[in-house]
């Protein structure tokens, strides 16, 4: 079971975090909402991964959470890039589900991915995006990736 953490609310499980996303558009139902999914990763002897989710109220501010876990080493920046990618989907997908059983729009879902048209993740950016797309997902690159290239990589 994934423990997710907030600066706000402090150590939470998963309905948890999710009871805190509806109560937070419920506040100020009229506003529009865009809710963000990023990883970032960081590697030493392990792989460390954070992963935030950060819903933002237009024009009124945001509230985030993040999770985190560790993995082995990858050999490469293309596999740890693409589990970055994996564990925002994952995450956005299980949001999703649990929005919809309490029968709750889910809101502009993005997945911020930590790539860019800059440095070596250009080569990545056609096939995650397009993986990102064919999950049903919008999806950001850098400078745009907030969640990931700001939120997720402060964290690791």
């Amino acid at each position: 079971m994934m423990t997710f953490h907030s600066p706000t609310y402090g150590d939470q499980t998963f309905d948890q975090m999710i009871d805190g996303i509806v109560d937070f558009v419920a506040v100020d139902a009229g506003k529009g909402y865009s809710l963000m999914v990023g990883s970032d990763s960081e590697m030493n002897t392990t792989t460390h991964f954070i992963t935030a989710i950060v819903l933002h109220r237009h024009g009124a501010g945001a509230k985030y959470y993040w999770s985190e876990m560790q993995k082995p080493r990858y050999a490469t920046l293309r596999e740890r890039i693409w589990q970055e990618a994996i564990f925002s989907i994952s995450v956005a997908k299980s949001i999703v589900e649990e929005l919809a059983k309490r029968e709750v729009e889910s809101h502009n879902i993005e997945i911020h991915v930590d790539i860019g048209e800059q440095g070596p993740t250009r080569a990545l950016i056609q096939e995650i995006t397009g993986y990102v797309r064919g999950n049903g997902f919008a999806v950001h690159i850098k400078p745009q990736s907030c969640a990931a290239s700001a939120v997720a990589d402060r964290l690791t």
